[in-house]
């Protein structure tokens, strides 16, 4: 897929300094294009290197104004289908969790994803393109400490027999995701892991998106799923997969689902502490998880003390934002 490569930033510094964990960026930048799974439109994306604490955010190059906010929990507009955040007005850039999911399992904090239209390039329909440009582009160490969000106690988020979960653990993220679908080819599928660099690119980047070939006229008239092929989705039809290749791995629909939910949680704003459950979810209720810590300022704590602000890029990670369209808890069909 064509990338676009600039000049790269040196990178002088180790990943740690004196026992210091210091956060990182990109070296330069990188692009990739492709067509948006619901859009069926093509699209492009840049990742930018950014510089300390400004977190990751999102731009709309090709609206006269350039619209740009971060890529956090209280700008999501929408969790139907994808995780959509709001940029301002009316301007949204849609399917932001793959990329997302990349820049978090690879641990880049700092980035500033510019794409031409209102959504991103779905490419293969997993997060392994996106971590092989990150790979072009190269990561570039910092000098500022890198923060964390810990998780004090535990907040839960239920609908019906579905629920997702964040509560306290030991150092970095752990995840245990549970699925059941009443289908041959996915069953009741379980997956547990903590997340690292080399795990995610292991276990979670190569998992693709899926769906059912019964619902596909129903998506395509509420305006879903007009890009979706064999090339950037597995297929599921009454028979089974129909993907040629088949799967890349046995429990590929469990992973995928953890995959989303890496990418929902960089939302965050900063790397969890912590443990995330969830059984039956999807990014509704990933969403909800987040909206849950950060009601409770007694359920989470930011360390080391958040930098101070450099405006609109980093803004304070528990303000909601308020916008025309509610953040969707509605039926996930992600």
């Amino acid at each position: 897929m064509p990338r676009l490569e600039t000049a790269r930033r040196p990178n002088t510094s180790p990943r740690r300094a004196a026992g210091r964990d210091l956060q990182t960026t990109l070296s330069s930048c990188v692009a990739l294009e492709g067509v948006g799974v619901h859009s069926g439109k093509p699209a492009r994306i840049v990742l930018h290197p950014a510089e300390a604490n400004a977190g990751v955010a999102v731009l709309r190059s090709d609206l006269a104004a350039e619209p740009v906010a971060p890529a956090l929990w209280s700008r999501v507009v929408s969790t139907e289908l994808c995780t959509s955040l709001g940029l301002g007005g009316r301007a949204a850039v849609a399917t932001v969790e793959h990329a997302m999911a990349a820049l978090a399992g690879l641990g880049v904090d700092n980035a500033l994803i510019e794409v031409d239209g209102p959504e991103v390039p779905v490419l293969d329909g997993s997060s392994a393109p996106f971590v092989a440009a990150i790979d072009e582009a190269e990561l570039a160490t910092l000098t500022a400490e890198r923060r964390h969000i810990e998780v004090l106690k535990t907040v839960r988020v239920e609908r019906g027999a579905a629920f997702a979960e964040l509560g306290p653990g030991a150092e970095g993220l752990t995840l245990d995701v549970e699925i059941s679908f009443d289908h041959a080819a996915i069953g009741r599928q379980r997956k547990a892991l903590r997340l690292d660099p080399a795990t995610f690119r292991r276990e979670l980047a190569r998992a693709r998106t899926f769906g059912f070939i019964g619902d596909i006229e129903r998506l395509w008239r509420a305006g879903f799923a007009l890009g979706a092929s064999l090339e950037n989705s597995i297929a599921i039809s009454d028979a089974g997969v129909l993907n040629p290749e088949g799967l890349r791995f046995s429990d590929e629909f469990v992973r995928h689902k953890m995959l989303d939910a890496v990418g929902d949680l960089a939302l965050a704003g900063a790397p969890i502490r912590g443990a995330f459950r969830s059984r039956c979810g999807g990014h509704a209720l990933n969403h909800a998880v987040l909206q849950a810590l950060f009601a409770d300022a007694s359920a989470w704590r930011l360390s080391p003390a958040l930098a101070p602000m450099r405006g609109e890029m980093r803004p304070d990670i528990a303000a909601p934002i308020a916008f025309g369209v509610q953040p969707a808890l509605a039926p996930d069909r992600s």
